[in-house]
């Protein structure tokens, strides 16, 4: 039995979309590593699986990275479902449940589509830290360099970040301290890695290693991440266009504090999984 698949995009940030009406869907780590395999396989940063909500969401979603462990969020991969969704029922907005929660996308124009991501946690047992720090300015040298000197701040945006401010995005040791602090004892699920360097008030420079995947073109939830620990420390205000390796997302942190992010969504082919 083949099972069809979508090759989505976010920013290009690649995802294998496959839905469950064809029969149910868990594949196992290794199975996502096969799939998610640039020279044996399809090739993404993330497969994402879409089932039916036992709840009056439009749809369950579950997100795997591409060395086979299960996450609870992706903001990228959020708003690629949400565009598809909306496309199968004409609607404009789509209710997704995730295990980071519920969240709803909403049509922002011709193939844009925003996702209100929800609050950020702050507290530094929701992050997770393995002990208690100040999460807005951290007191732990987690890799030694002098361009990440300045203390980083940790979000969960339902997945763990932390973001070093940088003078420039360019010169950071991106493929460097990404892995190291990836892997660092105060993260114990591990972490997010973003390097973010504050261009004005409303524009942030960013790259992001993503946790089980990597280096990639873009990260939604590194993108929420990088604008709350920016606003936190009053470099920027309450929103921002996010500058990505793969394009640009504008983020903004509602009053209500809830985050909301805005982007756009591609399909690059379809295709069928043996």
């Amino acid at each position: 039995m083949t099972r069809p698949f979508l090759k989505m995009n976010g920013l290009g940030n690649d995802f294998v979309v496959i839905e469950t009406r064809s029969g149910p869907f868990d594949p196992t780590a290794d199975e996502v590593r096969a799939i998610a395999d640039r020279k044996t396989g399809v090739g993404c940063d993330q497969l994402i699986v879409i089932g039916k909500s036992e709840a009056d969401a439009d749809a369950r979603v579950r997100f795997w990275n591409a060395d086979g462990e299960e996450v609870s969020a992706c903001g990228n991969g959020t708003r690629c479902v949400g565009w598809l969704l909306m496309q199968s029922t004409g609607k404009d907005e789509a209710v997704i449940d995730t295990q980071a929660g519920r969240l709803v996308a909403t049509r922002a124009g011709e193939r844009l589509v925003s996702v209100d991501m929800g609050p950020p946690r702050l507290d530094w047992q929701e992050i997770p830290l393995a002990s208690a720090h100040d999460t807005a300015a951290l007191d732990v040298a987690l890799f030694h360099h002098a361009d990440l000197m300045a203390p980083p701040g940790c979000v969960s945006m339902g997945n763990p970040h932390v973001v070093f401010f940088v003078p420039d995005v360019a010169q950071a040791p991106v493929e460097l301290a990404g892995p190291a602090v990836e892997t660092h004892p105060l993260f114990p699920e591990h972490v997010n890695v973003g390097f973010a360097q504050i261009l004005e008030r409303d524009r942030i420079r960013l790259r992001v290693w993503e946790r089980g995947a990597g280096l990639t073109k873009a990260c939604g939830t590194g993108a929420c991440a990088a604008l709350v620990a920016a606003s936190r420390r009053d470099l920027v205000g309450r929103h921002a266009t996010m500058v990505l390796d793969g394009g640009e997302l504008f983020i903004e942190w509602r009053e209500d504090g809830h985050v909301i992010m805005t982007g756009p969504a591609a399909v690059d082919f379809a295709g069928e999984l043996p």
